[in-house]
């Protein structure tokens, strides 16, 4: 049971835990807090939370619980309000995509404060963002990656455990390099390539009707184009190695691809086709 948990970006993650936890009975008092008074106002009036203060110092005073949930580029920047403000028993957790950054971070601002920060990533959520968009069971049988550092208590690793299990969610321990390289592949590339086609596809001289016409394929696939720009602008510059490592790698096979294609050699894009088909089907 959290007694009172403070949101930090009380938007689409943020959001949606909190109404999970509230649902479940697992938690007290809800305070949310953001940049945006207008925002928090919504979340009051959506039952999301049950009060705000725009000063994040403000806000997480008294909480066991600290969950971060602004944009990637932020978290420093909240660590830093934070850090003399939350208690010496309070646990500080994060919801982001991509945790080498977010660990530097804490570890160059929260001192003594370290001990009780669990990096973690929830691998769900929508191509929508803000708190309009918090639902319930978004977590539900959903994967969510806590990435502790050796400096973290172990107290505070099971209580962010715990807070994810609550809310049905497959939680599991990653190394913090090693989740990056993996959400660089399964994650960050897929949004690059459908930011990076749909780009592609608006700027050319037919585009109104190359959407008109789309099928359904081209919309699932872009779909999650739809997604915050400023975010994943924010993951791109935080995990820029690892994206640029799979870009690097997927741009190779698309040329190859491409060369085959333009000499007609039909058994090696069958065989890229039929390997593919063999992958999916497999995993999925």
């Amino acid at each position: 049971m959290i007694d009172r948990l403070c949101i930090v970006g009380t938007g689409l993650i943020g959001g949606s835990l909190a109404r999970d936890l509230r649902r479940l009975g697992k938690v007290g008092e809800i305070v949310g807090s953001s940049r945006r008074a207008a925002n928090l106002e919504r979340a009051v009036a959506l039952g999301v939370i049950d009060r705000f203060d725009v000063d994040a110092a403000r806000a997480v005073a008294g909480a066991d619980m600290v969950v971060v949930a602004v944009p990637l580029g932020a978290i420093g920047a909240v660590f830093e309000r934070v850090r003399d403000a939350i208690g010496n028993d309070t646990v500080i957790t994060d919801v982001g995509s991509a945790k080498g950054g977010v660990v530097a971070a804490a570890r160059a601002v929260l001192g003594p404060r370290l001990a009780r920060f669990v990096p973690a990533h929830p691998v769900a959520g929508t191509e929508h963002s803000g708190v309009d968009s918090s639902v319930e069971r978004l977590f539900e049988c959903r994967r969510v990656i806590v990435t502790p550092i050796p400096e973290t208590d172990a107290d505070a690793v099971e209580r962010v455990l715990a807070m994810w299990k609550a809310v049905g969610s497959d939680v599991l321990e990653m190394d913090v390099d090693h989740h990056d390289q993996i959400l660089a592949a399964t994650s960050h590339l897929p949004h690059m390539l459908a930011y990076t086609l749909v780009d592609v596809l608006g700027r050319m001289k037919d585009r109104s009707e190359i959407f008109r016409y789309s099928a359904g394929g081209l919309r699932d696939f872009t779909r999650v184009a739809s997604s915050d720009p400023q975010m994943w602008h924010d993951i791109c510059a935080e995990n820029r190695g690892p994206i640029v490592e799979v870009l690097e790698r997927f741009g190779a096979a698309l040329d190859r691809l491409t060369d085959a294609v333009r000499r007609g050699d039909g058994e090696y894009v069958r065989s890229v086709f039929t390997r593919a088909k063999a992958a999916r089907d497999r995993q999925f």
